[in-house]
């Protein structure tokens, strides 16, 4: 019975609100977060707060092979560039909340463009959008409050290490046919809004993957599933900076610098590179930064 009425009340509510209403949200709370980075921006130019040493080139070269990778690829931005800070030796509530912030000015683009080309299955956005978001926040708020950063290091490096591994498995499994049911498609949401705040990326390889192995149209699943991350990061990203405050900035300022030089060449390289072969290279990728980081937590 209770199921029977979140039904209709989520009905009710995707026939009052449009794509275009969505679109606004997109828009409205896109400039808001901008703005604000361009005062701290500023601010941290005025004072000479930033230092453009070695490791913020390194940081621009994180974000543009993650930029490739998911411009290519059309996921695993946050899964390769948290698994390349990691390596860097940034904290994990400090990479995931960087990744994050970061992919609020690329998610935000890309649920525009899906809207317009009406690349969006409007009930499957709801059944996403609410739960993936509520999950992100209580992520971000376990990643950047209760846990330790030392202590939980080496098991987020094991949770990418597994994304990765199931990277390479998707690669290497044959395409099924044969649509399944949709069910459960909220809590799937929820665990993947909550596994990415955590780790610092999964949105993508859980969500969109699981959506297509049911049988999902692939332009309407990858442009709902795209538009919905804006908002899981978006509310990820507010408890980031509510709880740490703004001491990531220097990475997510290289981050959008590697990302915006390598957005052109990645749909670029989408056009030629084979879909496998480059799911196979980010999978090796992912598994040999990840099994890196849980040698250097036990044994080095």
């Amino acid at each position: 019975m209770d199921k029977a009425i979140a039904v209709l009340g989520l009905t009710h509510v995707s026939k009052k609100i449009t794509l275009k209403h969505v679109g606004w949200a997109i828009l409205a709370l896109k400039l808001a977060i901008a703005g604000y980075f361009i005062y701290l921006l500023v601010e941290g130019f005025r004072t000479n707060a930033f230092e453009f040493g070695e490791r913020f080139l390194w940081f621009i070269l994180a974000g543009f092979v993650a930029q490739l990778i998911d411009g290519a690829l059309g996921m695993a931005y946050g899964v390769s560039c948290t698994s390349l800070l990691l390596w860097l030796g940034i904290p994990p509530k400090f990479a995931s909340a960087s990744v994050h912030t970061s992919e609020i000015f690329t998610t935000g683009v890309s649920g525009l463009s899906h809207i317009r080309f009406d690349n969006i299955d409007k009930r499957l956005f709801f059944q996403i959008v609410v739960t993936g978001s509520i999950g992100a926040i209580i992520g971000a708020y376990f990643i950047s409050d209760l846990f330790d950063g030392d202590l939980v290091k080496p098991f987020i490096s094991f949770y990418l290490l597994l994304l990765g591994v199931y990277l390479l498995y998707k690669a290497f499994k044959k395409q099924q046919g044969k649509a399944k049911s949709m069910k459960h498609t909220p809590l799937l949401a929820f665990a993947g809004g909550l596994l990415d705040a955590i780790g610092g990326g999964g949105w993508g390889p859980i969500v969109t993957s699981n959506l297509l192995s049911r049988g999902k149209s692939p332009r309407h699943t990858i442009g709902t599933v795209n538009t919905a991350e804006f908002f899981v990061t978006y509310f990820a990203t507010a408890v980031f900076i509510f709880v740490l405050g703004v001491q990531h900035l220097e990475i997510v300022l290289g981050l959008i610098i590697g990302g915006v030089i390598a957005a052109p060449l990645g749909a670029y390289i989408a056009s030629r590179i084979n879909q496998r072969l480059l799911l196979i290279l980010v999978g090796i990728l992912v598994v040999l930064s990840s099994g890196w980081g849980i040698a250097a937590a036990f044994w080095l």
